[in-house]
């Protein structure tokens, strides 16, 4: 049976098992749809990832991304948690030519979306937010689904918008961090649907030191604890109708015990979405 060098890392916070965690099998170029399909769902994370030789020349290398029941073009921990896992293998590697060794500059990532870019600011990685593929408001009876779904009123939902980056996400804003903390979703009623969550922290009363407090709610009827893809479309939302800042931090996970801080930035036409990645787990697996 072969055997292939694995990390569990924790995505978005610098603490081991305070983020969101992410299994990363590297060099599984040998490996079946379905072998991979098989090991995420006995990983039973929210996302499995599978680093390979990129098909494009301008990609440093291709992932695959997996939940437990379906393939993703694109996701936004398993980006960086892979991304971070890809340097830490080339970097522990020696007798490496040249060409192999991590670039000074934009590293880029081949997925199913496409060419992703990420960059190391300091000791976050971020990465650029892909191109909404759906966006705009929900249509009325989605919105009236998901305040029954999050057992709030319909006039507490400010907005709700289709914030599509590859997983369907409809975000829903709401007023404040409190309002955010206190949902206690019906799965049922949510069913189907990828819904998360934003609302401002009150600078009088919340602390944590960040500016919205995030929440994802999946269609496996899971909450997610830290979600790139979802602050991803969060911010191209509401960094362009002017509701958010450029730049930002969002909290996520507390309701679970996490300590999740996504940090965004707006650069020119780009936006960053950037987080700590700490390794947990790294040995071998058999497949």
């Amino acid at each position: 049976m072969p055997t292939f060098s694995f990390q569990q890392v924790d995505v978005f916070s610098s603490q081991p098992m305070r983020g969101n965690p992410l299994a990363v099998v590297v060099g599984a170029d040998a490996l079946t749809s379905d072998e991979m399909q098989d090991f995420a769902n006995w990983t039973n994370l929210s996302e499995t990832t599978f680093l390979l030789t990129p098909g494009d020349p301008k990609a440093h290398y291709r992932v695959r991304i997996f939940t437990p029941k379906q393939e993703l073009p694109f996701a936004g921990h398993p980006t960086l948690g892979s991304c971070h896992v890809w340097l830490s293998d080339h970097q522990s590697r020696s007798g490496q030519p040249q060409s192999a060794k991590p670039p000074e500059g934009d590293i880029i990532q081949e997925c199913g979306a496409g060419l992703v870019r990420i960059r190391r600011e300091g000791s976050r990685l971020a990465f650029a937010a892909p191109p909404l593929l759906r966006n705009g408001p929900v249509d009325p009876d989605i919105a009236e689904r998901i305040a029954r779904g999050l057992g709030i009123s319909r006039a507490a939902i400010q907005a709700a918008h289709w914030i599509d980056n590859g997983p369907d996400w409809i975000g829903v804003l709401l007023n404040s961090r409190a309002e955010v903390l206190a949902i206690r979703p019906d799965y049922s009623l949510l069913a189907g649907l990828r819904v998360g969550v934003i609302g401002r922290f009150d600078p009088k009363t919340d602390e944590g030191h960040a500016t919205f407090e995030v929440r994802a709610f999946s269609n496996r009827g899971t909450e997610d604890p830290v979600t790139g893809s979802l602050n991803a479309g969060f911010a191209q939302w509401l960094i362009g109708e002017g509701i958010a800042a450029s730049s930002y931090v969002a909290a996520q996970g507390t309701v679970l015990g996490r300590a999740g801080r996504v940090h965004v930035r707006q650069d020119g036409a780009d936006i960053w979405i950037g987080g700590n990645v700490t390794a947990c787990i790294q040995g071998t697996v058999e497949l």
